[in-house]
């Protein structure tokens, strides 16, 4: 399985009055990697793969060691977790070479803008996808996975589902 790796540089104004990266500034930073990793590595060039929308419908983040501003950037490392009809789940670990910071999960829905509602994945997108997926799932899996911070991966509400 490969995952993306993405360098996410922190700001000042990150921190809190705690003297840590605020804990909302990690949706940004798991923002940043994940659209990376949608958007710039999507398949071949001039592709429309995930270009008509995404939403998200649920974060869920462990917060396991204070993350201090520094000059160099945290690894953000994003995977694939399941591949639905209808949605993925991507896990996430913020990390550097001797702590990892945070470990997370997001459960993406594409999502037609022009007409406002949930579409499925495409076939071009779940091969791109494929190529990210932890081992011991499948795409299209019957059953609930554990997502990367522990609990059971839960359908979208909404969602379709084939």
């Amino acid at each position: 399985m490969a995952r993306h790796i993405y360098a996410c540089h922190l700001r000042w104004s990150d921190m809190d009055a705690f003297g840590h990266v605020n804990n909302v500034e990690y949706v940004r930073y798991l923002e940043e990697a994940r659209v990376d990793f949608i958007w710039r590595l999507a398949p071949g060039d001039g592709s429309d793969a995930f270009t008509g929308g995404v939403v998200v419908a649920r974060h869920e983040i462990d917060y396991l060691k204070p993350l201090v501003h520094r000059h160099e950037p945290v690894t953000i490392e994003t995977w694939v977790t399941k591949i639905s009809a209808a949605y993925l789940n991507v896990a996430y670990e913020v990390k550097d070479e001797e702590h990892v910071y945070a470990r997370a999960a997001t459960t993406i829905v594409p999502y037609d803008l022009e007409l406002g509602r949930p579409r499925r994945i495409t076939r071009e997108e779940e091969q791109f996808l494929q190529k990210y997926l932890e081992p011991g799932t499948s795409a299209k899996a019957a059953k609930p996975v554990a997502s990367a911070v522990g609990k059971q991966d839960r359908q979208p509400e909404g969602a379709v589902v084939a």
